[in-house]
């Protein structure tokens, strides 16, 4: 009869998730956020944080016996960070992951040799820490750092509360050591940062003023979460070593499990810290289904499903890029869409996008199998794009592998997972598919081909990726 609370804090939404021990879904509810947007910025106000977390909260534990309750994790938006005071009240927005005010010079000189230990390199100018040194600027004495769950985490238990290494890693701490290291305190006044656990770390317990606004029962354990991508990971059940979530829907995510650190010297692939000391690597491309939206507006997505179908295979292939720029499985600000073959209609031009994604996920592990990581576990496919069978089936065929659906795979299931409830039992599976036989490797080969001739792949990888398709 226990339950668990999984609360996924995204960019436009809040979202509670109370599931029971078989991962049944005993109550779920959803808020609206609202965020400001003006060029480079991107801000959203805490305070609506925690009034809509506290709404959501109350309406999905409606029915449901306070006794029930177990615990309660929370998963926030990776690299959001904002300004509070010592008693937790917030004296700036908060700076959402997107925001590009911030510089990253100032962070990338100071930590260069703990950003290369890392395996990422560099900061990028969206990251945490970046813009904690530009909110710093101006802030009063005694301010500090808080990242997005932080602000929430310490509401529920009314005292100050460590962060996660999730949420941290864009702030630059150390996941080796597990600290915050030398480089990034000596950029920053003493006592701005808090203290840092891994995910599922006990912070402390709801208590009677949280408990009286969310509805969670005072007393309930509430423990560090994770950031949404982890999340999201944890809630599709890709936790064992060599197993990966793909997660496809506006934009591609890749995350897996490996034992040791993955280190990229294209700076494209970073690592996460999983609750048991392995570590997540992964990354996220520019290519998606937002190209959908874009290139055939209004049409019948699983009409034009069933039509390509009945035409395979297709002869073109899309590289289907959603905005300017690749971020992985290469590093390239100029890349563009591009399209091989001519494609007659709308079918056709839809199986040639839907077929571009699947050959840069098919990359994506070419060159992490590069990097030395292992890629022959269970491949997890999530996110809109699992809702089209014939996308699945032609994810399969290019990947040359089976993949699996679960019932239910969103962040908000995966922090009741890590907030003590059992993922053998919780995470339940929908389908396997199994490939067709279907590979499409020379039009595989055109497309790797063209990327390299473009400048964007380099040489090796391109080489790496041909040898891949002989094995």
């Amino acid at each position: 009869m226990s339950v668990w609370i999984g609360v996924d804090l995204g960019t436009q939404s809040v979202r509670a998730l109370v599931v029971g021990a078989g991962g049944e879904v005993a109550g779920a509810a959803a808020r609206p956020l609202t965020s400001r947007r003006e060029g480079p910025r991107h801000e959203q106000d805490p305070e609506e944080w925690w009034r809509e977390l506290a709404a959501a909260t109350r309406e999905a534990l409606a029915g449901v016996a306070p006794e029930r309750v177990r615990g309660v994790a929370v998963a926030a938006t990776s690299g959001t960070i904002l300004l509070t005071d010592a008693g937790g009240r917030p004296l700036t927005p908060a700076l959402m992951y997107d925001d590009r005010r911030a510089s990253a010079e100032r962070a990338n000189e100071a930590g260069a040799a703990v950003w290369e230990r890392l395996g990422y390199r560099r900061m990028q100018p969206n990251w945490a820490l970046p813009k904690l040194l530009w909110l710093l600027r101006d802030a009063p004495a005694g301010a500090r750092a808080a990242h997005q769950s932080d602000f929430v985490n310490r509401r529920l238990v009314g005292h100050e509360v460590a962060t996660d290494l999730s949420n941290a890693l864009k702030t630059g701490v150390d996941l080796v050591a597990e600290r915050w290291p030398e480089e990034v305190l000596d950029l920053l006044p003493p006592g701005v940062l808090p203290e840092v656990v891994r995910p599922g770390a006990l912070l402390g317990t709801v208590c009677a003023e949280a408990a009286a606004e969310t509805g969670i029962p005072a007393g309930t354990p509430v423990v560090a979460g994770s950031t949404d991508g982890c999340a999201a990971q944890l809630g599709a059940g890709a936790t064992g070593v060599g197993s990966w979530n793909s997660v496809l829907g506006t934009t591609l995510v890749l995350k897996g499990v490996t034992e040791e650190l993955i280190h990229d010297p294209l700076g494209v692939v970073y690592s996460h810290r999983a609750p048991d000391g392995s570590w997540l690597p992964g990354g996220a491309s520019s290519t998606g289904a937002g190209v959908l939206s874009r290139d055939l507006p209004g049409r019948d997505l699983d009409a034009l499903s069933a039509e390509a179908a009945r035409r395979e295979p297709v002869s073109a292939v899309t590289y289907p890029l959603v905005s300017r720029g690749e971020r992985f499985p290469f590093d390239a600000p100029a890349a563009e869409a591009f399209t091989l073959g001519e494609p007659a209609d709308d079918v056709e031009r839809y199986a040639a996008i839907l077929l571009g994604a699947a050959f840069v996920e098919r990359l994506c592990f070419d060159y992490l199998d590069l990097l030395g990581a292992p890629v022959d576990g269970e491949i997890i496919l999530t996110g809109g794009a699992t809702r089209s069978g014939y996308w699945t089936r032609l994810r399969a065929d290019v990947l040359g592998r089976p993949v699996t659906l679960r019932e239910n795979a969103e962040p908000a299931l995966g922090m009741a997972v890590l907030a003590g409830g059992d993922p053998a039992r919780m995470i339940r599976t929908r389908a396997v598919v199994e490939p067709s036989g279907a590979g499409r490797r020379e039009l595989y080969l055109r497309f790797v081909a063209e990327l390299e001739r473009r400048g964007w792949l380099d040489p090796y990888v391109a080489a790496h990726a041909r040898e891949r398709t002989t094995r």
